[in-house]
């Protein structure tokens, strides 16, 4: 399977704090890559990297044969089109509906008839089970609600790769699963890469293609799911190991 993003010596510093110590990374299209870690080790600020809201103080990111830490302003808007990124949040606008806020990138993208737009939101709704909500208000969701809305509102402007900063937490283990299925359906529908940041281990054994560990700043250990279950690395078979596993 050919690679669709390289990450090269990659290094992040916030003061004193080295968060990113050279992370070495191949991302493989049409794949669906679980960044794993424990919290505050610098998956997030790994992701904002790959979407260009942070510059690496070293290192390259090599994305369709641009290295994206090198582009301006301006040409990093024509590549965060092609890159979605799910906040963990939601990130949705309270005072719009569901489907407004599907509708928002679209208004600010693209050229489009009123009809359209609302046309292409009320098919992503659809696509994500949200249909029948399309007319409420975020405040209105359940939290496994607002996360799909905002899977929506992320697929409006059709990206090649959708980045997921923990999508299922706050969700009771039912809905856990049942976003990561949904995930896991619009990635081979769509054909997607999807790169998830999480901790959760059996979510990852679940439904991953590809696991890696983010530990020290670095990347130390990627591989298949059976690849991952029978890694050496100490850090990797202690954090397998505490969520009981193995």
């Amino acid at each position: 399977m050919a690679e669709i993003i390289r990450i090269k010596n990659l290094k992040k510093r916030f003061g004193k704090f080295e968060v990113l110590r050279g992370v070495n990374l191949e991302i493989e299209e049409r794949s669906l890559t679980f960044i794993m870690g424990q919290s505050g080790t610098g998956k997030s600020v790994l992701l904002k990297h790959i979407v260009g809201l942070l510059k690496p103080d070293q290192g390259e990111i090599w994305f369709d044969g641009k290295d994206i830490t090198k582009l301006s302003e301006r040409e990093l808007q024509d590549v965060r089109k092609r890159i979605g990124y799910l906040f963990q949040e939601g990130a949705l606008f309270d005072s719009m509906t569901v489907k407004e806020n599907v509708m928002f990138p679209l208004k600010e993208h693209f050229k489009m008839k009123r009809s359209e737009m609302e046309e292409k939101a009320e098919e992503l709704l659809e696509a994500v089970g949200l249909k029948e909500a399309m007319n409420k208000f975020p405040s209105e969701l359940s939290g496994g609600m607002r996360k799909r809305a905002a899977l929506a509102r992320t697929l409006a402007l059709s990206p090649e790769i959708v980045l997921f900063d923990e999508p299922t937490t706050g969700l009771d283990p039912i809905l856990q699963v049942s976003i990561m299925e949904l995930i896991k359906n619009l990635k081979e529908k769509l054909g997607l890469t999807c790169i998830v940041v999480s901790h959760d281990v059996a979510l990852s054994l679940k439904f991953a293609d590809w696991v890696a560990f983010l530990y020290k700043g670095e990347i130390v250990e990627k591989g298949s799911v059976k690849e991952i279950m029978n890694s050496e690395h100490p850090f990797v078979k202690e954090f397998l190991k505490s969520a009981f596993v193995i």
